[in-house]
């Protein structure tokens, strides 16, 4: 019987990027039952194999690149070689989907841009993820998430006051931009089985850190007015008190919308009685969370979790890692899975978090090795 989750079975994605953005887009596309056949050079590979951010390493190669990696094929070939390049114009040819991540301009010096794909194969869906657009004097700086974030105001957005700009702790704008691009992708496959039309699908890292801050920036447009975050406790610009993380006795409390008399109620602090208002919320919410942050620090997370909880006042505990892959509801969810490389090395990750017909989308496939799938690829697909 068919897996009813493999939404995407029969689908084959050639996939040229590396680092974090394209990878992580055609990683969602192989959780959805695609076939992802990521292209290398020979011998370097995806530079992500050499990005450390720990002194973790899988087989000699980033924890990152096996995290962002897995449930794909490994094919190894140099554009430059005619021979490779005569058998990656014959792959692609046969794709229902190609994708790259690279600076403006370097697809197109190595022969693989759209306009000479869709000569080879006219209802192809192409996609592309690059860091500023395709115009303009940025269009050649580095796409990197960081900095991608430091020119798109996103920086404004954390951390308290006087803290400067403060970016985020995880890669986000690589994140959402590949989530873009699988959405672009797969509207451009619905309509192909439509019309039989291919399509060209881009994304740009910097209009996806735009899109991601539409809240803030829609008010920005409306009124000029720029991120004021608070002096202390701030968790949202847009948002007044009480919302925000606290510290307690014993950790940390978030504590989200709600009435503030009614909290100074549940939290016996009387001084909030002097805020009836809800625009005081906002216009006075520095005051209002000062008074909250020295009172919270008194007693332990969970006593205040005990009276805030029963009244449905939106709050939690805030957890670490440690906590949270401990708890039950983390178990519950089966919200990590066993992976294996062809070498035989396993490593436990990350599951797609999308379930279809009441499946979750695993795959026991890990990350690939350089090459790895060569010869197969070579046959399933007649390339030499």
């Amino acid at each position: 019987m068919p897996d009813r989750s493999a939404t995407l079975a029969g689908i084959t994605v050639v996939d040229f990027s590396q680092f974090l953005a394209g990878p992580s887009a055609s990683l969602r596309l192989a959780d959805l039952g695609a076939t992802v056949i990521k292209v290398e050079r020979p011998e370097i590979g995806d530079i992500c194999r050499t990005l450390y951010v720990s002194d973790v390493a899988i087989e000699g190669d980033s924890t990152i690149f096996h995290a962002i990696n897995r449930n794909k094929l490994g094919y190894s070939a140099d554009l430059k070689d005619p021979a490779d390049r005569a058998r990656l114009e014959k792959l692609v040819a046969q794709a229902d989907v190609v994708m790259h991540n690279f600076r403006p301009g370097v697809i197109e010096r190595l022969g693989m841009d759209y306009e000479t794909v869709r000569a080879l194969n006219p209802g192809v869906v192409y996609g592309e993820i690059s860091g500023y657009g395709t115009e303009g004097e940025w269009r050649g700086k580095p796409g990197q998430d960081l900095l991608v974030q430091a020119m798109s105001g996103l920086t404004w957005l954390s951390g308290n006051a006087d803290d400067g700009p403060v970016a985020m702790g995880v890669a986000v704008v690589d994140l959402w931009a590949g989530a873009l691009l699988v959405e672009g992708v797969l509207g451009a496959l619905v309509r192909r089985g439509v019309t039989g039309e291919g399509a060209l699908v881009e994304v740009n890292m910097l209009e996806a850190a735009i899109d991601f801050q539409f809240e803030p920036i829609t008010t920005h447009l409306q009124d000029g007015s720029l991120p004021q975050r608070t002096a202390t406790n701030s968790a949202h610009t847009l948002l007044g008190a009480p919302y925000g993380i606290y510290e307690t006795a014993d950790g940390y409390l978030a504590l989200a919308m709600g009435s503030v008399p009614v909290l100074g109620e549940l939290l016996e602090l009387p001084a909030l009685a002097a805020y009836p208002e809800p625009a005081s919320w906002f216009d006075q919410r520095d005051e209002i969370k000062t008074l909250l942050a020295a009172h919270l620090r008194t007693r332990p997370t969970r006593a205040w979790l005990g009276v805030l909880e029963p009244a449905d006042i939106w709050c939690a505990e805030v957890l670490d890692w440690d906590a949270i892959t401990q708890h039950e509801q983390f178990r519950l969810l089966d919200v990590v899975q066993e992976v294996e490389t062809g070498s035989g090395t396993t490593y436990r990750t990350t599951v797609c978090p999308i379930r279809v017909d009441g499946q979750k989308l695993t795959s026991r496939r890990g990350s690939n090795g350089l090459g790895e799938h060569n010869a197969h690829i070579d046959e399933a697909y007649s390339l030499r």
